[in-house]
């Protein structure tokens, strides 16, 4: 309120960056989604790698972002995500300075939010850096044999045409407001004694929050959360000794898309009993759309050149890509299952003994 108020032109400013940040989400998922559909991750796992980190740690940074203006639903996501890190001891007071997120809490979230863009440039630099070193991918799913396309003029006049589409769209979102990004909830004061009646963070974080709100543990909720994201890394791994560079199935991918924008959906809904249903079941779609993208190289890589390989090394190859799913759903998150499944019995044991009661 001191930059709106005080400040000449602070409302602009205020809006300008609440609304570019959403922006800039926006644009972060169409980028991962064409990286996905073009086999980004076989064509170059370095650019791969580093733009995986680029997006975990633009995540961090637009949390503490969110948490700084202290409205009252900021407030209450705040404590609900540093809650999450319950489970090391000594986070929760080394990270909001207390028991609770308060006044020292806000001045190290201000630290943080102008520190780490600092760490993200530099990411970003190693970014472009492996982009241009290897050449970017293309529609038609190659990688080798053709000259690429000069980064100018050709790729720098798509990129300016685009946003000279942006520029009238932002402009639009950012004085007339006509897409509501924010809870209007969060524009209230802090009242530690009154608990919105349901907490929603902002539009990016909700398919995050949904897989949250869908497990009945929250430390098993939290690492599933986070072996979403670390499992981007798996893509580059594999590919990398496998595959060869082909555009993944349009199918599984339009699976990933709808799952991924309908939990977007149920993050923003009240945790009933149906909605929790549902958010389970689209990450089980999530989860079986992830591996037929992450092998599809390593299956055209087994049965499209079997002249120019060993039949005993394209069988072996087959049975890693049709028996890759269930191992690396131990891998990934073996405690999250049993986590959870242990806060079910303790759930149907304490329903029991009230029953009995």
């Amino acid at each position: 309120m001191q930059i709106i108020r005080e400040v000449y032109f602070g409302s602009s400013f205020r809006y300008i960056h609440c609304s570019g940040a959403s922006f800039i989400f926006a644009f972060i998922f169409a980028h991962i989604a064409r990286a996905l559909y073009y086999g980004s991750f076989s064509h170059n796992p370095s650019v791969w790698i580093s733009g995986i980190i680029l997006f975990i740690v633009l995540m961090i940074i637009a949390f503490i972002g969110y948490v700084l203006p202290f409205g009252s639903m900021s407030f209450w996501g705040a404590t609900v995500i540093t809650n999450l890190l319950s489970a090391i001891p000594c986070i929760i007071q080394w990270i909001s300075g207390g028991l609770f997120v308060h006044n020292p809490t806000l001045s190290r979230f201000f630290v943080f939010h102008f520190i780490l863009p600092l760490i993200l440039l530099a990411f970003i630099l190693f970014h472009l850096f492996y982009l241009h070193l290897f050449s970017s991918t293309n529609p038609l799913a190659f990688s080798f044999g053709i000259s690429p396309d000069p980064f100018f003029p050709f790729i720098f006049s798509k990129d300016f045409f685009a946003l000279f589409i942006l520029i009238p769209c932002f402009s639009l979102q950012t004085f007339f407001g006509f897409l509501s990004f924010s809870h209007p909830d969060n524009a209230f004061e802090v009242s530690y004694l009154n608990t919105p009646q349901h907490i929603v963070p902002e539009w990016y974080f909700l398919s995050f929050y949904a897989i949250l709100k869908s497990l009945p543990s929250k430390n098993a909720g939290f690492m599933l959360m986070l072996s979403f994201l670390f499992i981007l890394f798996l893509f580059m791994e594999f590919s990398r000794s496998f595959a060869s560079f082909n555009a993944s199935p349009s199918y599984h991918i339009s699976s990933f898309y709808f799952s991924f924008f309908s939990s977007i959906t149920l993050g923003s809904q009240i945790p009933e009993e149906l909605f929790i249903y549902y958010g389970r079941l689209f990450i089980i779609f999530m989860l079986l759309s992830f591996y037929p993208i992450q092998f599809h190289d390593i299956k055209i890589k087994c049965f499209n050149n079997i002249s120019s390989n060993s039949l005993a090394n394209n069988i072996i190859a087959a049975s890693l890509f049709y028996s890759s799913f269930p191992f690396c759903l131990l891998i990934v998150s073996p405690s999250t299952l049993f986590l959870a499944l242990l806060q079910l019995n303790s759930n149907l044991a304490l329903d029991y003994i009230l029953f009995r009661a």
